[in-house]
This record gives C-alpha cells, sequence and structure tokens, in this order.
C-alpha cells in the first residue's frame, strides 16, 4: 500500500470511515452434526470483527481468515466478519462508535452469541461493546488464551496457561453495584458502627486476592517443572548430545516434520496451537552423531505477551538449542509474514544468535513460483514435504552439516578392552575411519576435549 499523503495521514477518506467492509467467504457452513453432537459440541455462534489499521486489504483480510481459523479451533461457527478501515481502534469501542450499532444489527440478524475481536481489548473496550451489543465480547488474546487450555495436557503446559490466563484475567475483573462496596466501620461508617458498617471483603477484592494466590502457588510448580527439565538437560549437556529446535508458525507442519525425521508417533491435526507440550526424540546422523529434535508450541502473529511470559521456560528451549529449523508454510497465503512473526518471537526470547534453517514445508500443495522467491530472501533454506517425504534427504544433510562438531581430532590405537570408550565415541563424536588391528582398534576421530583426553591416556596405557 502506498504511503498516505500529509493531508490523508491526517484524516482518511470519509466514505472509507464511514463503511464496514465486509470480508466474504468466512462463514463456517457445518453440515450432518445431528442434535446430540452438536449439544456436545455446545458450539458458539460468533461474528468476527476487525480494524485495518496498515497494509493492503490483502493483508487485512488474511488476519481476519486467521482469526476465523482460530475461532473454528476453538470450537466455534463463525456466522460473518466485519473489517472497518481507520487509523487506530477506537479507545472507547474498538470500531467506531456509530458502527457498533451496525455490529449488534447484524448479531441480531445471525442469531450470533459472541463477538471475537482481532486485537487485544482494553478492560473498558470489552464493556463498552458488551454494553452495546448485549454479547458476550472476546478479544484475539482470549482466543488463544482458550485454545492452549483445551490442548494443554501435561502439568506444565496446564500451569503455564493457567498462568496466563489469571494474568490477563486480573486487569479484566468487573464488580457492579453492592459488590464494589469497600470495609468500613467506626467513623469510617459515618459514625453509625455495629451495623453501619459495609458488606465486607467485596466480591471483586475477594476474586484479585485468590488469583494473586493462585499465580503464586503456579509460580513455584513451574519453578519445579523447570528444575526437572533442568536436571534433564544438563544431563544432555553432560554426554555432549547436541539439540535441534524445530519452531515456526502454527499449523506449518512442525509435528509431522518430527514424525517424518523420527516416528515419533506426535498428534498431528489440520488446527492452530494443536500441540502446545513440547515433544523431545533422539535421532543420529549418517555417521551416527546422536541428537535431539525437539518440538516446540507454535507462534502467530501477535502473541500474547502473557503466553510468552508463562512458556518462557519451554520457549527458552529454542534460544539453548545448537540448531533451529524454522518451520515455514509455502502455502499459506503469506508466508513472508510468517517468518517475520516467528522472529520477532525469537527475539522476544533471545534466540536470534542460534543458527538457523528456513524449512519451507507443505511442497506439495505450493505454488513453485512463491517457493522460488522464498528461496531467494533466505538462502540457507530446504523445501520439503513431511506429508509426501519430498525434501527430507537434502533436510537432513543440512542438519548434519550446521550441528555443531566436536573440537579435537584424535589418532589413536584403542585396546579391545576399552569398548565403553568406542561407544562413547559413537555417541559423541564424529568417526573419520576406523580399522581393527592386532593391537586394537585404530581410530580416527573429532570428540569431546575430556574424551580426547580419555582416548589418549587408554591408548598410553593399552
Amino acid at each position: 500500500m502506498a504511503e498516505l499523503s500529509t493531508d490523508e495521514s491526517v484524516e482518511l477518506a470519509l466514505d472509507e470511515r464511514s463503511t464496514m467492509r465486509r470480508v466474504d467467504g468466512l462463514r463456517t457452513e457445518l453440515q450432518d452434526i445431528t442434535e446430540v453432537e452438536y449439544r456436545r459440541l455446545r458450539l458458539e455462534r460468533v461474528v468476527l470483527v476487525g480494524v485495518w489499521t496498515s497494509g493492503t486489504v490483502e493483508e487485512a483480510e488474511n488476519s481476519l481468515t486467521e482469526l476465523k481459523l482460530l475461532a473454528e479451533t476453538a470450537g466455534s461457527e463463525v456466522l460473518d466478519a466485519l473489517v472497518q478501515r481507520r487509523q487506530k481502534p477506537d479507545p472507547a469501542t474498538f470500531i467506531g462508535r456509530g458502527k457498533v450499532d451496525e455490529l449488534r444489527d447484524t448479531v441480531a440478524a445471525t442469531g450470533a452469541d459472541t463477538i471475537i475481536c482481532d486485537g487485544e481489548l482494553a478492560p473498558s473496550q470489552l464493556r463498552n461493546l458488551e454494553d452495546r451489543t448485549k454479547v458476550k465480547v472476546v478479544d484475539r488474546t482470549a482466543l488463544i488464551l482458550d485454545i492452549f487450555a483445551q490442548h494443554a495436557k501435561s502439568a506444565e503446559g496446564k500451569a503455564q496457561v493457567e498462568l496466563a490466563q489469571l494474568r490477563y484475567q486480573t486487569q479484566r475483573l468487573r464488580g457492579w453495584g453492592g459488590n464494589l462496596s469497600r470495609q468500613a466501620g467506626g467513623r469510617a461508617a459515618g459514625g453509625e458502627g455495629i451495623g453501619g458498617r459495609g458488606p465486607g471483603e467485596t466480591k471483586l477484592e475477594t476474586d484479585r486476592r485468590r488469583i494473586n494466590h493462585r499465580v503464586a502457588k503456579l509460580r513455584r510448580e513451574l519453578e519445579q517443572l523447570r528444575t526437572t527439565r533442568a536436571t534433564k538437560k544438563a544431563e544432555r549437556v553432560r554426554h555432549r548430545i547436541p539439540s535441534v529446535a524445530i519452531a515456526g508458525y502454527t499449523n506449518a507442519g512442525k509435528s509431522s516434520l518430527l514424525n517424518r525425521l523420527t516416528g515419533a508417533g506426535v498428534l498431528v491435526e489440520d488446527a492452530l496451537f494443536a500441540t502446545v507440550d513440547p515433544t523431545t526424540r533422539r535421532t543420529q546422523t549418517s555417521d551416527g552423531r546422536v541428537y535431539t529434535l525437539s518440538d516446540t508450541v507454535g507462534f502467530v502473529r501477535h502473541l500474547p505477551h502473557q503466553l510468552v511470559e508463562a512458556f518462557r521456560s519451554t520457549l527458552e528451549e529454542v534460544a539453548e538449542s545448537d540448531l533451529v529449523l524454522h518451520v515455514v508454510d509455502g502455502s499459506h497465503p503469506d508466508p513472508e509474514g510468517q517468518i517475520a512473526a516467528v522472529r520477532e518471537v525469537f527475539g522476544e526470547i533471545g534466540a536470534t544468535h542460534v543458527p538457523e534453517i528456513i524449512v519451507i514445508n507443505k511442497a506439495d500443495a505450493s505454488d513453485p513460483l512463491v517457493i522460488k522467491q522464498l528461496l531467494a530472501r533466505e538462502p540457507h533454506a530446504v523445501v520439503v514435504s513431511a506429508h509426501t517425504g519430498e525434501g527430507i534427504d537434502e533436510l537432513l544433510l543440512a542438519i548434519e552439516a550446521d550441528l555443531p562438531r566436536p573440537a579435537e581430532r584424535v589418532d589413536v590405537v584403542l585396546p579391545y578392552a576399552r569398548g565403553d570408550l568406542l561407544s562413547l565415541v559413537h555417541t559423541q563424536g564424529e568417526i573419520e575411519s576406523l580399522d581393527h588391528t592386532g593391537d586394537g582398534t585404530h581410530l580416527v576421530a573429532r570428540v569431546p576435549e575430556d574424551l580426547a583426553h580419555q582416548l589418549v591416556a587408554a591408548s598410553l596405557t593399552g
């Protein structure tokens, strides 16, 4: 989109400001759902609302399409989608105040019971929209938190999601009428004394106190779980096992890639944030070097800050890895936008220094021209299809080339009695040549420094 002129930057065209733009093709059509199934699913009927502040029409509609996928992943039925062109969201009602009435009419016409806004709303914006439309209003942050809550299975994942939800809710507690009264007594009660005091601790105060207690408890639990993970990681480091993290945009095919590379058998689902709990598997290179592959939670544009903070200990696995496989959905309408969004999160968690291989996935469903453009922008990239297996061998070679290599090169004759050391060389080192002689095993390899000392000592004493 071209730069706005000075006059245009002050005020957008009147016809744009006064128009709610309907985004076609975002209604979810449900078919062949019986009454029993419907009652079991309890799907919410929602209308999506976005504010287009910058970029092209396509970018605005892509953002709302992603919101539709998020809503469907949460179990909702999307009835309609609206986007308004504005310089910035209205501070009181997100969309223009005059347009709230049009939104209310759309809600009434479609029979929706929920409005989902494509952005993080302030508590006052949520309250004003609910008061004007008379239905529940949810913002993008709450929607993503709800999806994470549905998909978290491990104790750590559940604790992390709950912590993020509580942090979000703390700023959005509401109270009405007598619930807002404060404790009062003696002179504070107007001199009335007994019988003239307020109703005691308010519900608002009680909720805030309970949330604070629960947050403190969750932080203690997560610290214990973090210590457990740190112990496991220390064991891998002690054995000099390199780690590779699979990261990328949600639904880019990270779990499918992990299954293709290791046969891990991780759940694969065509839904956003199907993976919340990380999975780590051991595998090895063609020359026998062992390394770990970890599937991580997917990222998304404007990933809620509460989630980044709550999942920081898990996301640090990416920052502490030796190599990142940054998986990109080549069939997505805006793969370059996905790459930028993921790298933004990398910056937040301090992972920009980690070597990165761009893995352009879903090659079997991608436009060759888009693939060509991505390869031009990202020279250190590999095109694969986790579904068909295309490009997997090339990716494995790229991983082998980028894995950290052992520091010391040794040329020793190892006594046959020291098979334990030879096993360590296979696990931790990189063997260049191995011959069995009358005096022992003639070994030329690259190994970690401490193992090199052990091999030299064993060859001298043998």
